[in-house]
């Protein structure tokens, strides 16, 4: 089994996204996403997709420097790349699955991409999406946040409500809180401690963590 897999959509990425490897990572790519790291001399474990956002010569050095190439017809298909880079990731059954290139200009694709992480939550995988300025969890019961680059922290439920919310080592301290779609009241927490602590009883909370 994989530690962690790593996916690379094609939303917006530049350097920051290189800096996010490590050697242990098994890497998937979603069409765009496997053109940039070619380009970038990061040859993926598998690229996947329709491929029909990168040329025949890009899609032909795809090919040459991934270990596998899976090509789907682009309109006999009904999961967009990056959801079937998931579903692919889900199936080795990775200890955690990072997306990256998952927000871009497309903001049905971004939120499209953010519902992805409820897959992952569903069999008890961890999945993180980070972009350059946000790192976005999915809790269904708990976990714990250590300080880093990110001076915000907002939580936002996924499901149409949150129950049992409780929050330790944060500006705003919460117990047993019920957060319903549509309120704001869990916007731009601070993490004031070197971990914090996310605790909640039933739902499904994104937790977003964000730098300015």
């Amino acid at each position: 089994m994989h530690s962690r897999i790593v996916i690379v959509s094609g939303g917006h990425l530049d350097d920051w996204a290189l800096e996010q490897f490590d050697s242990s990572d098994f890497i998937i790519a979603a069409d765009r996403g496997a053109d940039f790291l070619v380009r970038h001399g990061v040859n993926p474990d598998i690229a996947i997709g329709d491929f029909d956002s990168v040329s025949p010569e890009a899609f032909e050095r795809i090919q040459a420097c991934s270990g596998k190439t899976i090509a789907c017809d682009p309109i006999d298909k009904n999961d967009t790349d990056t959801e079937m880079a998931m579903r692919l990731a889900l199936d080795i059954h990775p200890g955690v699955i990072l997306l990256l290139g998952a927000t871009g200009t497309r903001f049905d694709h971004t939120l499209a991409n953010v519902h992805l992480l409820a897959l992952a939550a569903d069999i008890g995988i961890e999945a993180i999406l980070r972009d350059k300025h946000n790192e976005i969890r999915l809790v269904v019961d708990q976990c714990r946040m250590k300080a880093g680059p990110y001076t915000q922290v907002s939580l936002l439920p996924l499901s149409e409500k949150v129950t049992g919310i409780s929050l330790i080592g944060f500006q705003y301290p919460l117990h047993d809180a019920t957060l319903s779609i549509g309120q704001s009241l869990g916007i731009s927490n601070v993490l004031l401690e070197s971990e914090g602590f996310i605790q909640i009883a039933q739902g499904k909370l994104l937790v977003i963590a964000s730098m300015d």
